[in-house]
This record gives structure tokens, sequence and C-alpha cells, in this order.
């Protein structure tokens, strides 16, 4: 797999320690929220801005190298898997984030009935249920 420096460069974006970093994070996986992301990022580099992560977020979404979701009622998260046409499951109770492949296939993986002249190339679908954990708590309050 190439790396931060690699992979930045392939996509036209310049080399700098916020992205570096930013992709640093997102690569050792979940489904995480700005803050999260900055407070990585500051345990990486000496200082960098909310907005600068935002900016670095942005920028990696626009060129393909990370994914923004922002499941209803939550934040947007943003994860390192992207461009591979999966889809995620949200619990209800604690709000744990998983990805699921796409058991179709190939993107978009569903087509409307009707696009209204756009040229759908992705659906995003989030099942919603209970993580395993909530699971075992509500078990344990009846």
């Amino acid at each position: 797999m190439p790396g931060g420096e690699e992979l930045l460069r392939s996509r036209g974006l310049r080399v700098t320690r916020p992205r570096l970093a930013v992709l640093d994070v997102l690569a050792a996986g979940g489904h995480l929220e700005v803050d999260e992301i900055t407070r990585q990022v500051r345990q990486r580099i000496d200082s960098v801005s909310t907005q600068a992560v935002y900016d670095v977020l942005g920028a990696l979404s626009r060129a393909g190298l990370s994914r923004r979701i922002e499941p209803a009622g939550s934040p947007a998260r943003y994860e390192a898997r992207a461009g591979d046409n999966h889809h995620h499951v949200v619990c209800r109770g604690c709000g744990e984030i998983a990805d699921i492949d796409c058991a179709v296939g190939s993107a978009p993986c569903l087509d409307p009935d009707i696009a209204h002249g756009f040229e759908v190339d992705e659906a995003e679908v989030t099942f919603w249920g209970l993580c395993p954990t909530c699971q075992a708590r509500r078990s344990a309050d009846d």
C-alpha cells in the first residue's frame, strides 16, 4: 500500500504535515468525528487548528482519499475507506457505526426509478439497529 506522501501526490495534492497526520489518523480505522481527528492529529504534530483539519478532510474527501458520512442525527464522521461502494450500520442506542460490504456489487448498486436527469454514481445505504452491547443492556433492563 502506498505511503501518505505517494497517496497525496497521486491525487494532485500537496504534501503537508497536517494532511499526512490526518491520513495517518484515518488509516487507523473507524468512523471519527472532527474533534477526535483533531485531538489525534495534535498528538502527532505540534499544533493544528480545527479549521485546518476541516480543510484537510474536505481536500481528502474531494480527492477520494477519505469518505464523509453523516447518519441522521449525528455529526459528520470521516473514514479512510472510500470508493469501494460499502454501506454502514448504525446503533440506535450508542451510535456505534460499522461497515457493511455491498451485497449487490458495483456502484451505484441501487438505481432510482426516476433520477430527474441526474447521472447516479453512488448509493449510500444506512442500516439502523442495536449493536451487541446495547442488545445486552436492553435484555438486562427487561
